[in-house]
């Protein structure tokens, strides 16, 4: 790994890195806070996925997660939202495609197919690299904004046992029938809608007992939405996930918070609540 920066805050670490991708075959760039108590004792991490035309920097800069983080004891890892280098058609032409708007998902249309693994890349590279090269556990959340949101649901659903809470802001919950998620699966996954499923929170909370069996691990998902959002209507919808949810039996808090948008301003109001709710799952 190459070392870009590294910044001190609230006694720890904020350090950038660079390394080379097995996932998506190329470079990647992440940042991640270490607290005070890593220079003594290896602590836990929350891996927080961003959304469209984000990179690792707009969190660690715009949330101010830091005090919190530092006074838990709590390691934040974030990675870019795509790879970065390639020049493919429409990759750049748009803010909700290619560059900057990886989904979360792996690709399996060419040519995206062949860097576009930002599941892989979140799920086991990016926590194996961290575990093995920094003073922190294997306990591990994940939580994210948006189009990261998404990734933070589908991430923590499809993977039972990985992680030990999860949380999002203003989540793209039911990206099948949205116009982000619509246009970014059929360029990532194909016209074959079949194939979204998996990658759609909803219907993932839906059928987990089908897919997983009656043990199934039912992970509470605690979500914050703003009501002067935006996107909300068309866009995010939570109140599919929260039907599906209801359906079900799946454990959801579901925050509906009167004038906040999909800014920022919106993260950084809750955050230490987040960070709270995960540092009392992470023990």
């Amino acid at each position: 790994m190459e070392l870009l920066s590294s910044t001190k805050s609230h006694g720890g670490w904020l350090k950038r890195y660079r390394h080379e991708s097995l996932s998506v075959k190329g470079e990647m760039t992440f940042a991640i806070y270490l607290p005070p108590q890593a220079e003594t004792q290896s602590v836990p991490v929350l891996y927080w996925l961003s959304g469209l035309t984000c990179t690792d920097e707009n969190f660690m800069q715009k949330a101010g997660a830091f005090r919190k983080a530092a006074e838990l004891g709590l390691a934040i890892v974030c990675p870019d939202t795509s790879p970065r280098g390639t020049d493919y058609p429409n990759e750049r032409e748009s803010y909700d495609f290619g560059s900057g708007a990886g989904f979360y998902v792996n690709a399996t249309v060419a040519p995206y197919a062949n860097t576009y693994h930002m599941y892989d890349y979140v799920v086991q590279e990016l926590p194996h690299l961290v575990e093995a090269n920094f003073p922190v556990t294997d306990k591990r959340s994940v939580s994210g904004h948006s189009m990261g949101g998404h990734g933070a649901l589908i991430c923590a659903l499809k993977n039972p046992g990985k992680y030990q809470s999860v949380s999002a802001f203003a989540p793209i919950v039911n990206p099948t029938n949205c116009p982000w998620g619509e246009k970014a699966f059929t360029g990532y996954l194909g016209e074959d809608k079949a194939t979204w499923n998996e990658w759609d929170a909803t219907y993932l909370v839906e059928n987990l007992v089908e897919s997983l069996g009656e043990s199934a691990e039912r992970l509470p998902l605690f979500i914050d939405q703003g009501e002067a959002d935006n996107f909300l209507v068309e866009q995010l919808k939570p109140e599919a996930l929260e039907a599906a949810c209801e359906k079900v039996g799946h454990p959801i808090t579901l925050r509906r918070q009167p004038g906040y948008d999909h800014s920022y301003f919106f993260i950084s109001s809750f955050i230490d609540e987040h960070l709270e709710h995960h540092s009392k799952a992470l023990g």
